[in-house]
């Protein structure tokens, strides 16, 4: 059996997974809840979060706690100089930095985020050892993998 997704959530998709029952972000944090993927962030991925939510709809504080608890997210160490340097040279809009950085230092497999404007598709990132992804590539990939894996498999009566 291989080893578990290693999945960073940046701030986006956890304020999405707090504000929406549905949708790709609430999808990612259920596959955390079911222990497909082993779903991370980091400090500042947190304080982040904990802010919007504060300005934007404090009322959803709580939701989020609830499901980052049900979800199993753990939370990864703030990076170190190296990880920040190989961040800062894989981004062109550096506040962006610290959060790639986050995602390096946690050894994620997959950094899943709705910043269209700023990480998905950037191309600066491909040397990276982590896809960027949205909720909805993300969930395509995991699936096919998981058919993938079931080609192989003979079937149990």
């Amino acid at each position: 059996m291989t080893a578990k997704a290693r999945v960073f959530l940046d701030t986006s998709v956890l304020v999405a997974g707090a504000l929406s029952e549905t949708g790709g972000s609430r999808a990612v944090l259920k596959l955390g809840e079911l222990n497909a993927v082993d779903l991370l962030v980091g400090p500042r991925v947190l304080a982040e979060a904990d802010e919007v939510l504060t300005r934007k709809a404090p009322q959803s504080k709580a939701t989020l706690a609830l499901v980052l608890d049900r979800a199993r997210v753990a939370v990864g160490p703030e990076p170190g100089k190296h990880d920040v340097a190989r961040a800062s040279a894989a981004v062109t809009y550096k506040p962006d930095a610290h959060i790639l950085a986050e995602a390096l230092a946690a050894k994620a497999d997959y950094l899943v985020t709705l910043d269209k404007a700023h990480l998905l598709g950037n191309h600066l990132a491909g040397s990276l050892p982590l896809l960027i992804s949205s909720p909805g590539d993300l969930l395509a990939l995991l699936r096919a993998m998981w058919q993938e894996s079931q080609r192989g498999t003979p079937a149990t009566s």
